[in-house]
């Protein structure tokens, strides 16, 4: 994610727009953001969502650079995929948005 004092490109900033435009997904950075890294299974209990639902609003966070995960190797042997929520800070003013949209790619007509 980038540093609250760089530019943020356009086209970043409708993807992480879209990306926070979603209840669970709210609730997934606030879990991750409150409880620190955590594992899927134990994140969808804890938010009260089925793992394949989750997986798709992770997805969505993480192409946004919002969430990073990781996989890693529990005690006993099982794969565990480990989410936690990217650092950033995003500065939504009228003037960041004339400045972002300066570089946006993203084709209106479609």
């Amino acid at each position: 994610m980038k540093d609250q004092n760089d530019k943020i490109e356009g086209d970043q900033l409708l993807a992480i727009l879209a990306a926070l435009a979603n209840p669970h997904r709210l609730r997934i950075i606030a879990a991750l953001a409150s409880g620190g890294r955590n594992y899927v299974s134990q994140l969808a209990r804890e938010i009260g969502i089925s793992r394949p639902l989750l997986h798709l609003h992770l997805q969505k966070l993480e192409s946004a650079g919002l969430v990073t995960s990781r996989h890693e190797l529990s005690e006993d042997g099982k794969a565990l995929n480990y989410f936690e929520v990217s650092s950033f800070h995003i500065e939504l003013t009228p003037a960041a948005i004339a400045e972002a949209e300066k570089s946006l790619t993203t084709n209106l007509e479609k």
